[in-house]
């Protein structure tokens, strides 16, 4: 079954990362992978939900704008970027919104 990241305490904030991939992996799920555990041990980092079909959307949360601005800058983080730019995305789009409220069911 999927587990979905637990509420945080808001306001915080969300980066909406959603991609369409080219074909074959090239090292895409180990890059992935390490990013995930990367993002995981910065400070500010709260959480990440992702899924992949057609398009893929991954979802971080941070407590605030200046932990993203930090992991954006992050060196293998922007080695990352670049080559998804080169090999992984046919197209992506970021956003960052402000999480104000929220609420569940099922968790």
């Amino acid at each position: 079954m999927a587990k979905l990241e637990p509420m945080f305490e808001t306001p915080y904030y969300a980066v909406v990362f959603a991609s369409v991939r080219t074909p074959g992996d090239y090292g895409y799920s180990e890059m992935a992978t390490r990013m995930v555990e990367m993002a995981s041990s910065q400070p500010g980092f709260l959480g990440v939900d992702s899924a992949r079909e057609e398009i893929g959307i991954t979802v971080s949360y941070w407590r605030d704008l200046e932990s993203i601005k930090r992991w954006k800058a992050e060196f293998e983080h922007k080695e990352a970027q670049r080559k998804g730019q080169e090999s992984w995305y046919q197209s992506y789009t970021v956003r960052v919104a402000r999480v104000e409220r929220e609420y569940d069911f099922g968790l």
